[in-house]
């Protein structure tokens, strides 16, 4: 039996590792810049949507303050995730990003909750609103909006990191419910139908929960060490026992660390051979594991003989004669 462990060659990985401090480094520029630009608008827009009566510039005002709450936790989450494994926190804290998004997906969640409330109110008792305030603070809330969610979305981070991903939707749907807010407000102007105001507010609300919930479920899912999305265990089986030398492969891990990075866990059953040829296959291994599957950090058991009983959980065979651990590095 051999146990390996095989973590990224430094040169290989090295491209990874310095371009991901230097974009986590402009993720957070980005991220605190655009949470004193949300904040500053916040202001103005509550005061707009006090002034015109609008709820529905109030529930953009309260998606606008959630924004620069997922703004500063996912500037927070983006420096903790760059900090490395101490004696404690052995695999560093790339989860921090991850826990971050959750939090802010909750608070996304309960205040569509409060805008539902608030527009069932204003349903019951409509109000008149400013139309032009309204078509003129959701215009500039527009342009702020659409120019935040290019800056942290523009260079494709929001598909890869959950953290970001957070954030650019809450600026992403903030933008289309200011579209919303200026057509709702253009037909008011026009008709008279100020029962539009909450209707709007339900909309928006609506579109808030959506998103929200798209995030709780894939946070969760790293939280709780669920297999990473768009992998399936059988591929991955498969993939590995197509290698020659390999006779089977179980007892399969695999879990994220973070947004972006990807671990496993397997026994792998071969042949009884030399130290040299096992680590050739232990190397093959992990170049489909990382070059198919993008699995950079693995843990491998080798066996030389089939487990007891058909047990997919065993660990050490009964008649395994002699241990030799093989620290691989490409």
């Amino acid at each position: 039996m051999a146990h390996s462990h095989s973590h990224s060659d430094p040169q290989k990985h090295r491209h990874p590792h310095e371009h991901g401090h230097s974009t986590s480094r402009r993720k957070t520029i980005v991220l605190f810049g655009s949470l004193v630009l949300t904040l500053s608008f916040v202001a103005i827009e509550t005061w707009a949507g006090f002034r015109s009566h609008s709820l529905a510039l109030l529930s953009d005002a309260g998606h606008n303050f959630t924004d620069a709450f997922a703004l500063l936790l996912a500037a927070v989450g983006v420096y903790w995730e760059t900090r490395p494994g101490d004696h404690k926190k052995t695999f560093g804290y790339q989860r921090a990003g991850v826990l971050a998004a959750f939090v802010n997906a909750l608070t996304l969640a309960a205040l569509s909750f409060v805008l539902f409330y608030e527009s069932y109110q204003r349903l019951l008792h409509p109000e008149p609103v400013g139309e032009m305030t309204m078509i003129v603070i959701a215009s500039i809330a527009l342009v702020l909006n659409l120019a935040i969610a290019w800056a942290l979305g523009g260079h494709g981070d929001h598909h890869h990191d959950l953290n970001v991903r957070a954030a650019w939707i809450h600026m992403a749907g903030d933008a289309a419910s200011c579209v919303a807010i200026i057509i709702g407000a253009i037909v008011i102007r026009r008709t008279g139908w100020h029962i539009l105001d909450p209707m709007l507010s339900i909309l928006i609300g609506a579109m808030v929960l959506a998103t929200a919930w798209g995030i709780i479920r894939d946070s969760l899912n790293i939280l709780l060490e669920g297999l990473p999305k768009g992998l399936q265990l059988p591929e991955v089986t498969e993939a590995l026992s197509r290698i020659d030398g390999v006779m089977e492969v179980h007892d399969l891990h695999i879990w994220s660390l973070g947004s972006e990075s990807r671990a496993l866990s397997c026994h792998v059953l071969i042949e009884d051979m030399p130290p040299s040829a096992s680590e050739r296959i232990l190397r093959q291994i992990n170049e489909v594991l990382e070059h198919t599957f993008e699995i950079h950090h693995t843990t491998v058991q080798f066996e030389h003989m089939r487990c007891e009983h058909g047990d997919e959980n065993c660990t050490t065979p009964l008649h395994a004669v002699g241990h030799r651990e093989l620290h691989h590095h490409h």
